[in-house]
């Protein structure tokens, strides 16, 4: 099979979706590999080395799509690449289609088959988004204490503190992959860290490894409660394949300091506040309602070699797979990678995206007999 890696064209996107390493290991199992020019030279990938792995090197955009039958990537396609999606050909990335009917459209109108990385479910874990969820969940208190300075609009506030000042207050919203990442920062640095979670067994498991955390059982009430306390708020809520609930609105932030910092890492699936909308690392803040929003949607993208080595660590197994039986042998040979299948042919076959969009379902499992 021909493999296609383009440079991704996301503003400030510079992770790529294919270390080196695992395009020769792809070209040793007899397929070709085809890389757009400097698509790895944001995440200090030279062209080189991909050559020394054995794989071509082309100079455009368009001759990647056009020579590729399996196309992996880290973001999702923008507008001016779904013209050159085709059908037959499969396309392996974040999608998020929840959040975007346009995006749904479009690639529904290309007749491609699009596998998402964040629906590929095992065990209930969602391994091929969890060390972008890690990322995402350190950065979010990096970043927060940072906004949180007084030259940057913030309140002022060390999270840490020093001896003789209390640190400050750090409520993450979620204690999933990323917010149990983002707690374990905050509490690294010595802030006071408050967990909202539904599950209670999830919260026994953070109460048990995050000594220092407290837990609270996640509400409207208690968020309310916690909110005009609260210096850095981080919300890593998420619910597999769909958009992320709104669970604060515009009311309830007004309750929160002015200067304080609202980090949303759900914001990829839609935000879980009325007042999130999605930024970009060039221009990642906005103020509204007194409270610095921060809704970068590829954060990771900001440390771009970590993070393009932690997706390939996970995602270089379905890449092998999907290239050494396309579709739909690879399905019956590893069954957790058909809950990536969010589209098939100019069809929804993810229940959450048809549910988000009003649009038909398609049963892909139950007509190809799996």
């Amino acid at each position: 099979m021909i493999i296609g890696v383009p440079k991704e064209i996301k503003p400030q996107e510079n992770r790529v979706a294919l270390l080196p390493s695992a395009a020769y290991q792809l070209i040793k199992r007899g397929h070709q590999v085809v890389v757009e020019s400097n698509a790895g030279f944001g995440s200090g990938f030279p062209d080189s080395e991909y050559e020394r792995a054995g794989a071509e090197v082309v100079s455009t955009h368009a001759e990647v799509f056009a020579r590729a039958e399996l196309i992996v990537k880290v973001k999702e396609p923008l507008p001016e690449e779904y013209p050159l999606l085709r059908p037959g050909q499969i396309l392996f990335t974040y999608l998020h289609l929840a959040a975007s009917k346009s995006l749904t459209e479009g690639l529904l109108k290309s007749g491609a088959t699009c596998i998402a990385y964040e629906t590929v479910e095992v065990n209930r874990r969602l391994p091929l988004l969890e060390p972008m969820s890690e990322i995402a969940g350190r950065m979010s208190v990096l970043v927060g204490g940072y906004f949180l300075a007084k030259h940057e609009g913030g309140c002022g506030v060390l999270l840490g503190g020093v001896p003789g000042v209390l640190p400050g207050k750090v409520v993450v919203i979620g204690g999933g992959t990323a917010g149990v990442n983002a707690a374990r920062m905050a509490t690294g640095l010595g802030a006071d860290v408050t967990i909202l979670e539904v599950d209670v067994e999830r919260m026994r498991f953070l109460d048990i490894t995050l000594s220092t955390a407290h837990t609270l059982y996640s509400n409207q009430a208690h968020i309310l409660d916690m909110l005009p306390d609260v210096d850095l708020l981080i919300g890593a809520v998420l619910v597999p394949g769909s958009k992320a609930p709104k669970l604060i609105n515009r009311e309830m932030m007004r309750v929160m300091k002015p200067g304080s910092v609202f980090v949303d890492i759900a914001i990829d699936q839609g935000g879980c506040a009325e007042t999130s909308r999605a930024t970009t690392h060039q221009d990642p803040i906005y103020v509204e309602e007194d409270v610095i929003h921060y809704c970068v949607a590829n954060m990771p993208a900001a440390y771009a070699r970590t993070a393009t080595q932690a997706l390939t660590n996970v995602t270089y197994r379905y890449i092998e797979t999907l290239a050494d039986h396309g579709v739909p042998k690879a399905f019956k040979r590893d069954p957790n990678l058909l809950g990536g299948l969010n589209l098939f042919e100019g069809k929804v076959t993810h229940h959450a995206i048809a549910e988000a969009h009003g649009l038909e379902f398609f049963d892909y499992k139950a007509a190809v007999g799996l």
